[in-house]
């Protein structure tokens, strides 16, 4: 099994018009927004660009600095990729590395005290969740389904968490849109 600590770092290509309207790259190389919680080892967040409007000026600059948690900025989006290591057999090592990440890295997702699995949380956003590697199970209030690489989840405000029970790392592309309900 690959290290999870040690997987290649997301490249992040930003295009742009030069002042003499022609296209050209304005930024290639690993993403400045990776972030990771000591209590999970191999959990990586890797937050490759966001913006805070609605329709988003096409030449806007990167929000990253905006977003804290798992939300968008208000009116935005945030695409981030997450890689996910095998979650542990032990039921109160899964609790202790959920609680860790929601404290540290997403303490604005609304957790709920009873619950199928200790990540299960609600955003108030639309999200698109496209499997790039590996195998994820997302998990609902009523039911769960896996996803293998190739498989797109449109997550819409509902109670849910993402576990891997695969014994092999897995990496997510998410794509989160502000919403209202």
């Amino acid at each position: 099994m690959t290290d999870p600590d040690q997987r290649r770092p997301i490249r992040r290509i930003v295009t742009g018009n030069g002042p003499d309207g022609r296209s050209r790259i304005v930024e290639d190389g690993p993403s400045p927004h990776v972030r990771t919680v000591e209590g999970r080892p191999g959990y990586r967040i890797t937050n490759l660009w966001a913006t805070d409007a609605m329709p988003v000026p096409v030449d806007g600059p990167d929000s990253l600095d905006r977003v804290t948690g798992v939300l968008p900025p208000p009116e935005g989006n945030v695409l981030r990729i997450i890689d996910f290591p095998p979650e542990p057999d032990d039921p109160e090592a899964l609790a202790r590395g959920m609680a860790a990440t929601f404290s540290h890295l997403l303490p604005d997702a609304h957790q709920h005290d009873e619950r199928p699995h200790p990540g299960m949380h609600v955003t108030r956003t639309v999200d698109y969740a496209l499997v790039l590697e590996g195998e994820v199970v997302a998990i609902m209030d009523d039911g769960e389904t896996v996803m293998r690489a190739g498989d797109v989840l449109i997550q819409r405000a509902t109670n849910h968490a993402w576990a891997n029970r695969s014994g092999r790392n897995a990496r997510i592309a998410f794509i989160l849109i502000d919403g209202r309900l």
